[in-house]
């Protein structure tokens, strides 16, 4: 479904992604994982043709998307569906409308479908009889779901989450992750999560990819990940800064 292919990017003097490569194949969940400002964002900007690499090549279903003209671009966009980090609802349009939003990008005139359509998906993330609320009436942890139902609503077949659980308490981010893989189970699409939450990245991800500093460090299946004895890896995952407290304590004693 989606296939890397050596990129790279830079900003000025600052290069951002250093020749990264790594495939997702249909109905994959794989989670991109990495510290701020290690390219993860960017790199989900060039899957859906919002940046183009300086060199390199992104292929969603086999086909090139680097320099593709616009109208193609949009239809191959029509692929994806997105939940951004901060859930990016309009505030001037109701749930129903937000949903709605995305149907009528691709055409959808029947009010009916669009009508039951928006059921289905807001009955899925559990916000039933909420089509007329405003996003300044809704919790963090609501509007995250009505980024789901907007998200899934016109049946994507690549979904990316941005950060799905920030900002979130660990109840309600545990809510999220369920409904994601409610999502993946049932509608068996291909899901890219960027994350820091591990418990989410443990969840969703079948494989992890690993950047440090802009290049993939590892891509392996989670459990190989989260078992991992590289220092670099297990220090991410638990958390910890680069220095151990025993290395700590050495240097103390040195002293």
């Amino acid at each position: 479904m989606v296939k890397v292919a050596k990129i790279q990017k830079s900003f000025g003097r600052q290069i951002v992604l250093k020749d990264i490569s790594f495939e997702v194949s249909e109905g994959e969940s794989v989670a991109i994982i990495g510290r701020s400002g290690t390219g993860k964002s960017v790199l989900i900007k060039h899957l859906v043709g919002l940046l183009n690499p300086d060199s390199g090549e992104v292929f969603i279903e086999s086909e090139s998307i680097v320099d593709m003209a616009e109208r193609r671009l949009m239809k191959v966009r029509q692929k994806f569906g997105m939940l951004f980090q901060e859930a990016a609802l309009f505030d001037s349009m109701n749930v129903f409308e937000n949903i709605a939003f995305p149907l009528r990008r691709t055409g959808l005139t029947d009010a009916k479908e669009i009508k039951q359509r928006i059921q289905d998906v807001l009955g899925l993330v559990e916000l039933s009889g909420t089509e007329e609320k405003l996003p300044s009436e809704l919790s963090g942890g609501m509007k995250k779901r009505v980024g789901l139902a907007r998200a899934i609503v016109h049946h994507p077949k690549i979904i990316l989450y941005d950060e799905p659980t920030t900002g979130l308490d660990p109840v309600v981010s545990d809510s999220i992750d369920q409904l994601m893989m409610r999502v993946r189970d049932q509608y068996h699409v291909t899901s890219i999560v960027i994350t820091h939450d591990m418990r989410c990245a443990r969840r969703m991800g079948q494989r992890i990819i690993y950047l440090v500093e802009g290049k993939v460090y590892l891509d392996a299946s989670t459990s190989e990940v989260f078992n991992s004895e590289d220092s670099v890896v297990s220090r991410f995952i638990k958390g910890q800064s680069g220095f151990s407290i025993e290395s700590d304590e050495n240097e103390k004693r040195s002293r």
